[in-house]
This record gives C-alpha cells, sequence and structure tokens, in this order.
C-alpha cells in the first residue's frame, strides 16, 4: 500500500520524520496454499515530483500509518479541485476510514502533513527465488 502526501515544514525536520518512516519495520507476510509466513522488511519513500512523497508499506498497517499522518485532517483549506487534480495525475484514491487506536512514534513535530489519498497494490506469487510460489502484496 502507497500514501502520498505532501510535508511541510524546514528541512531538518521534515528529512528527520523522513528517516523515520523509512527505518520502521513491519511483517510482510507470504501465503501458500494455507501457510502462512512473515518477513521482515522496512517502510520506503518514494519522491515524486511537486514536492510529493509516498511511502510504502504494507497493507496491514494502513490504520496505524493513516492515523499517525493524521490523514483526515485538512489544515490547510486547499482548494478541492486543486487536490482532485493531483490525484488524478498519480493515480490516487481517496482516503479511506480508519481506526484510530495505535500510532507509531515517528518524530513530526513542526512537520504538517498534507495527505493526498492511497494507492493500493496487487497481490504477486514469486516465481523464483527462495519465497518461490508464495503469494504476497506487490510492494
Amino acid at each position: 500500500m502507497h500514501v502520498a502526501f505532501i510535508p511541510y515544514g524546514t528541512r531538518p525536520e521534515v528529512e528527520l520524520l523522513l528517516r523515520d518512516m523509512e527505518a520502521q519495520n513491519f511483517l510482510l507476510f507470504l501465503k501458500k496454499n494455507k501457510k502462512v509466513k512473515a518477513i521482515n522488511i522496512h517502510g520506503a519513500i518514494r519522491q515524486m515530483p511537486l514536492g510529493i512523497y509516498e511511502y510504502v508499506f504494507p497493507r496491514e498497517y494502513k490504520d496505524i500509518v493513516l492515523f499517525t499522518l493524521k490523514a483526515k485532517e485538512n489544515r490547510y483549506d486547499l482548494n478541492k479541485i486543486f487536490l482532485k487534480i493531483i490525484n488524478k495525475l498519480v493515480k490516487l484514491k481517496p482516503v479511506p476510514k480508519y481506526e484510530e487506536k495505535k500510532y507509531f512514534p515517528w518524530i513530526k513535530e513542526n512537520v504538517n502533513i498534507i495527505t493526498l489519498g492511497i494507492r493500493e497494490d496487487i497481490d504477486l506469487t514469486e516465481t523464483e527465488g527462495q519465497h518461490k510460489n508464495w503469494t504476497h502484496e506487490a510492494i
């Protein structure tokens, strides 16, 4: 799963948040028949045009990541037409509802986040390597 956002703040503080996000460990679940196993992966940051960043993580952590980024808040009263154009350009879906229970302790002081939308990944079955024939989210 991907969540697209625009961080707003001083460069050192934004970079600290991005480093925290990249350092976050996740379990990626792989399935084969009725077997399930998990491997450790890190969150990934992708930089896009117009100052947009995408955070890539397993879909099982959607609620926690969206709540940590406070994805519902629109702190800047941005023009909805402007947001729709950006979402269409980078092919994003609206932010879904999420549980507001758990969050990650990322350092977000003095960094405002404009959450644009999400992108869901398909499932992929590995054709070679140590996880051959295992199915997982194609992150």
